[in-house]
């Protein structure tokens, strides 16, 4: 498989449901579907995506897209890992091909620690044996819970999403690179390269502000736990498709060309299973 965008988002907009959009954000105030991000990967030459929810009702709706867009190459959905019969739901979702794995917004969790309560892991731990994966979505503060998370569940794939939202605005960089440093120590966790832009200045970031952390992530990661993701359309509050993939490939252009292969679709395809 060629190249893949590891991680973007679709919806059909709504203000009771979509609250996190707030007024600064009004450009995420419409519809993002499909035959939106297709032209935009082609013209950035990548072959296919990873949908990730974005909402807790999204699941069916991004697994409808996946069957009619043969492009959207796996999706990461919601389930309710708190739930009773949480084991029946997965039982009936692995019969959808698309479905990769789930994520669950931690990072709105006003417990920091949320990921540690015993129901939640209880949830995590039944994901393994169906072979669905974890995508962190976590503010760096909660990088020390989240390494004892993942330490409970060894034999489970996870990816960090946004490198944990580092403080890229601010440059604040030793906390979240000694926390980044340890979570990657544990092999069954990866990384995706994305949501960077909208943790920087929105309007005014360069590409200098970037590279001190993408140096610790592949020093922490390697080359073969790094996945690259636009994070579309919530980058578009900091810059364009092409903008934030450019720098991303900037950042990379003096890796080898077997090196970017698995960054930008390799080590996805891989993390995923995808087809």
């Amino acid at each position: 498989m060629g190249r893949i965008d590891a991680h973007q988002h679709f919806w059909r907009y709504r203000p009771d449901r979509d609250t996190w959009i707030t007024e600064e954000m009004a450009v995420l105030r419409q519809d993002f579907l499909p035959q939106d991000l297709q032209p935009l990967l082609a013209a950035a030459g990548l072959e296919g995506c990873v949908a990730v929810q974005a909402s807790s009702d999204d699941t069916a709706f991004l697994l409808e897209n996946a069957r009619r867009h043969p492009f959207i190459k796996g999706v990461v959905g919601w389930v309710d890992f708190l739930a009773e019969n949480l084991g029946e739901q997965l039982e009936h979702l692995r019969q959808y091909g698309h479905l990769k794995g789930f994520r669950h917004v931690l990072q709105s969790e006003p417990d920091r620690d949320f990921m540690l309560r015993e129901p939640f892991m209880r949830g995590i731990g039944q994901l393994q044996p169906y072979g669905f994966t974890y995508d962190l979505l976590i503010y760096q503060d909660q990088l020390p819970a989240t390494l004892a998370f993942v330490k409970a569940f060894p034999n489970q794939p996870f990816v960090l999403d946004h490198l944990a939202k580092p403080s890229i605005k601010a440059q604040l960089i030793r906390d979240w690179a000694r926390d980044i440093r340890k979570l990657a120590e544990q092999e069954h966790v990866c990384c995706k390269v994305s949501g960077m832009v909208t943790e920087a200045d929105w309007q005014h970031w360069t590409y200098e502000d970037f590279v001190p952390y993408l140096e610790v992530v592949v020093e922490a990661f390697g080359v073969n736990r790094i996945l690259y993701g636009s994070d579309w359309p919530v980058c578009l509050l900091a810059g364009s498709y092409h903008r934030v993939l450019g720098l991303v490939e900037r950042y990379f252009a003096g890796f080898s060309p077997a090196e970017q292969d698995a960054i930008f679709g390799g080590n996805a395809t891989r993390f995923y299973k995808l087809t």
